[in-house]
């Protein structure tokens, strides 16, 4: 009966997708650096609903065999990385310290950038009130924070997205993985609700 439960739970994967996924795989991993996802279909000869399947085969994989890989996926960039749960190990390795320490305001500044992005300084400022060029600043030393192009208004200011270190740090595989955040109307409405309800007894 059990048996039957995870049969339901696991996604039907294809065996093309499986030996495709396992071809990134190696290719991901001779590369070691992130591939762009037309360079993956390049390689391979495949079309961009093919790659999406194999990729997310290969996904499903590394994760469900709790492997000490996973597959991120940032933008056009696809790269394998250490699994999460394993940076304390892998950081003592490499002498690293386990997270980059950082002020409230830059953290507040990450968040801000992480659901909106791409963002110009002043869409930042905007949003938190506040100067942020000291945050700003720390973000993009620290490798959480990069430059991703100009922006198409007057004066071309620089967009600011997350960076594959963000993901790494906050032990995310992809953006899709941020929490879900209600919007303040909701948060809202969730307030009023109850004094509805007591008005009505």
């Amino acid at each position: 009966m059990e048996q039957d439960s995870l049969d339901a739970q696991t996604p039907t994967i294809l065996l093309a997708d499986r030996q495709m996924g396992a071809v990134i795989e190696s290719l991901l991993f001779v590369s070691g650096r992130p591939l762009q996802r037309g360079e993956l279909r390049k390689l391979i000869g495949v079309d961009e609903e093919h790659l999406t399947a194999a990729l997310a085969a290969l996904e499903y994989y590394l994760e469900s065999q709790q492997r000490g890989i996973r597959l991120q996926r940032l933008g056009d960039q696809v790269q394998l990385v250490t699994a999460p749960e394993h940076a304390r190990y892998v950081a003592a390795l490499l002498g690293l310290p386990m997270t980059a320490k950082l002020t409230p305001a830059a953290l507040e500044t990450l968040a801000v950038i992480a659901y909106r992005q791409p963002m110009t300084r002043s869409q930042i400022e905007s949003v938190r009130g506040v100067n942020s060029d000291r945050a700003l600043a720390s973000l993009i030393q620290h490798g959480l924070v990069a430059e991703v192009g100009r922006a198409q208004t007057v004066g071309r200011p620089a967009l600011f997205a997350t960076t594959a270190e963000f993901l790494q740090q906050f032990g995310l595989t992809s953006l899709e993985q941020l929490p879900h955040i209600k919007p303040p109307e909701a948060h809202a409405e969730d307030e009023e609700q109850p004094k509805e309800q007591e008005s009505e007894e």
